[in-house]
């Protein structure tokens, strides 16, 4: 509860909306704040980060350099051949925005006890001044962890576990990671350190690499360099590695990948065209690359490609893994798990053309911070 002085009563969100034309149309809507209910929570969001995730949705397959301002709001064009993609999101404003934290400023009267209470929080639609949720869906930040510390403390951290919870259900034991340099890449190394396993690290430039060797990453392989396929075959043969998991999704890099694993499995003591008959696993997670993945098979039948999602894996996982990664990401919140970002904007500065074509780059290390309190007017 809150005195009806203080609560808001309005507040900004971010919507995207893809209408049946074929326009793309990014505005911040006032809306209403719901009065909280029950075990519900109002948060006065503070800060959440630009998730590549976020940008599937905020942009669909219009490229960030062809919008332009129409008033307030910005707006592109949907090329023809993939507004059928979005059949279900036509003519319906979208919230953005996986995953942040704030301050409980109101609360139901089951929940009283979270106001005033810094949180993090997942789950859509954390591009606005306010965000109602179920008290169980928040995390109650520690007090040295900071709410841009806490906004990230989601989807690349328990992405980031989950893939070592996958190796270890599916009977792997060492990885691969491609785009390995992001900030879901540098988890990665910490926790495989931690933990004793055994981590390929894909990078496409040399300065990605040594960032990564300053880690304490022991196999770092350029994808730029000449002898990649050689190096990797290498590094899988010392660690390995029969899963990986592909941050850039189109071009060789996948087949690359399987058919390095191939030829660094021992000889085969009798010849057969159907290659060995270790299981070689890549999972696809993101979409760097925009053009078709290309598989080019020179590594017999033992092998598998397919996609993967983090709320899909959560929910093979269950609820024991869940429970075990939420109380590591907490704990180590400072230090495995911790982001870092380029920069801070306010909410209406995504709207900035500029500022929104070097978010929509996912460069490695250009990772940006919405804080909507900085613009927010109430």
């Amino acid at each position: 509860m809150m005195s009806p002085d203080a609560a808001p009563t309005r507040g900004r969100s971010l919507r995207s909306t893809i209408s049946s034309s074929g326009e793309l149309r990014l505005e911040l809507i006032e809306r209403d704040v719901p009065e909280p209910a029950d075990s519900e929570v109002v948060v006065a969001v503070e800060a959440s980060p630009i998730n590549p995730s976020d940008l599937g949705v905020l942009l669909g397959a219009v490229a960030a350099g062809t919008l332009h301002s129409d008033g307030s709001a910005l707006v592109g064009t949907v090329p023809e051949a993939a507004v059928a993609l979005y059949r279900d999101r036509l003519d319906k404003p979208l919230p953005v925005g996986n995953e942040g934290a704030g301050t409980v400023i109101a609360a139901g009267p089951e929940a009283t006890a979270l106001i005033g209470r810094r949180v993090a929080l997942f789950g859509g639609s954390m591009w606005a001044d306010y965000r109602v949720a179920d008290a169980a869906g928040v995390v109650e930040l520690p007090d040295d962890v900071s709410n841009a510390e806490g906004a990230a403390l989601f989807i690349n951290p328990l992405t980031a576990l989950s893939m070592v919870e996958t190796m270890r259900a599916e009977g792997h034991t060492a990885l691969i990671h491609t785009a390995a340099a992001s900030n879901l890449g540098k988890m990665l190394v910490r926790i495989c350190a931690a933990d004793g396993i055994g981590l390929v690290n894909i990078v496409r430039r040399t300065e990605h690499a040594q960032a990564l060797r300053d880690l304490g990453a022991v196999h770092v392989i350029d994808s730029s360099q000449p002898h990649f396929a050689d190096q990797l075959t290498e590094a899988i043969r010392d660690t390995g590695a029969t899963l990986a998991f592909d941050a850039i999704g189109g071009g060789a890099l996948a087949g690359d990948i399987l058919t390095a694993m191939e030829r660094a499995q021992p000889p085969l003591t009798s010849y057969t065209p159907y290659g060995t008959t270790v299981l070689k696993q890549v999972y696809i997670y993101g979409s760097l690359d925009f053009s078709p993945t290309v598989i080019d098979r020179k590594f017999g039948l033992a092998w598998s490609v397919g996609g993967y999602l983090l709320t899909t894996a959560l929910g093979r996982l269950g609820g024991e893994a869940i429970g075990r990664m939420r109380s590591r990401v907490l704990a180590e919140a400072k230090t495995t798990f911790a982001s870092g970002y380029a920069q801070t904007i306010g909410l209406r500065d995504v709207l900035q053309p500029e500022i929104l074509g070097a978010c929509a780059r996912r460069s490695t290390g250009a990772k940006y911070l919405i804080d909507p309190s900085s613009d927010r007017s109430v």
